[in-house]
């Protein structure tokens, strides 16, 4: 120990002096005064600066703040940060989609911005807000068969009406005044005109959407997607026998999702057996062309063979008949074979039968005699 800093030989003194009786005094006055302070702190303070303490404690700890640094600044952090900045990108894009594209219908007619926005969402333009939709998709149709949601919602309601009306009983019965009522705000909220209106012309858009593609689709605009909707059809009418109707959806979603994806992946491989398959039918039309057009001509060969065959054979028939027709001589017609005065004269009057000379005049009254 240093000379400066041993303690000196009179401060040793003065604290080995005796104490007097007014330093004492003063001394158990201050114990006094100190005494309900220490005595005042609550438990719940107590309580309060050791948690305190115990997490600065943890929050200091070099483990604590290792792992702080690992999660914040390495290369875990560094992934998910940007992931979620790509991720709002592709929901932002998503968003900004939804315009009007110049493109029309065959008859001229307008598209609706939701034509632009399903077009966006299911050509995976962007990609993590397509899965994210996909997933979202799935989920309910999941959640809706396999959780009450109806149910949820009827007991929410009742619990925060009954909650409500009991808050607002006992505080007037207890207080004089209800709960309820002191928290109810002095304007009720209402849903602003604009917005209103923006909702409403979204909803009218998003209808026009599905009534202008039912037409394009009925109409064969697109004769690819007529037969796409055509052999949906056809099958879900089969499948919805043995599928139940939350599974049909399901399968729809699948195949709306995940169709066009599959097409994109693999658009190189699909687009030449497309090309090729058109290929075969176009051969094979073509084909069925030249056979149907020999089978015609040959069958117009034969029925113009019959034809003339029938009008000769007709024309012989009228020959022959004409010959047993007797001809005019000299534009007179000939004389018949029976001449009209070889048939004996029609009488002129009724005839009249002839009574004998014999007959009794009484058989006369009688009537007439039988015949003989």
């Amino acid at each position: 120990m240093s000379a400066d800093n041993a303690p000196s030989f009179d401060g040793v003194l003065e604290s080995l002096a005796p104490v007097t009786s007014a330093d004492a005094v003063d001394s158990g006055h201050n114990q006094n005064q100190s005494a309900p302070t220490a005595n005042g702190n609550s438990f719940k303070d107590t309580m309060v600066n050791n948690t305190a303490a115990a997490m600065n404690t943890i929050s200091n700890h070099p483990l604590t703040q290792n792992a702080k640094e690992t999660l914040t600044q390495g290369p875990v952090a560094e992934s998910v940060k940007k992931e979620s900045a790509k991720t709002g990108n592709d929901l932002s894009g998503l968003a900004n989609s939804r315009v009007q594209p110049d493109s029309t219908a065959a008859n001229g007619q307008p598209l609706t911005h939701y034509h632009s926005f399903f077009y966006t969402l299911l050509s995976w333009a962007h990609p993590r807000a397509t899965a994210i939709s996909f997933a979202t998709s799935v989920i309910f149709i999941f959640a809706s068969r396999y959780l009450p949601l109806i149910r949820w919602v009827f007991k929410i309601a009742y619990i925060a009406f009954g909650v409500t009306a009991l808050a607002e009983i006992l505080g007037k019965f207890v207080m004089g005044t209800g709960v309820t009522t002191s928290l109810r705000p002095r304007k009720y909220y209402r849903v602003p005109k604009e917005t209103l209106e923006t909702f409403l012309d979204d909803v009218e858009q998003l209808i026009n959407f599905f009534v202008i593609e039912f037409q394009r689709i009925l109409f064969a605009e697109n004769p690819a997607a007529t037969v796409a909707a055509f052999l949906s059809a056809f099958i879900s009418y089969y499948l919805i026998k043995i599928v139940p109707l939350w599974g049909l959806t399901l399968l729809s979603t699948c195949v709306i999702y995940l169709a066009p994806l599959i097409y994109i992946k693999n658009k190189d491989a699909i687009d030449s057996q497309l090309e090729h398959a058109s290929e075969v039918i176009s051969s094979q039309t073509t084909q069925i062309k030249d056979i149907a057009g020999e089978q015609t001509s040959k069958g117009l060969e034969s029925v113009k063979h019959y034809t003339g065959e029938y009008a000769a054979k007709a024309q012989d028939l009228v020959g022959s008949a004409r010959q047993k027709v007797p001809a005019t001589i000299g534009g007179r017609q000939p004389k018949p074979a029976v001449q009209e005065s070889e048939f004996p004269a029609a009488p002129k009057s009724e005839p009249t039968q002839e009574m004998p000379q014999d007959q009794p005049q009484d058989q006369l009254a009688d009537g007439p005699l039988p015949a003989q």
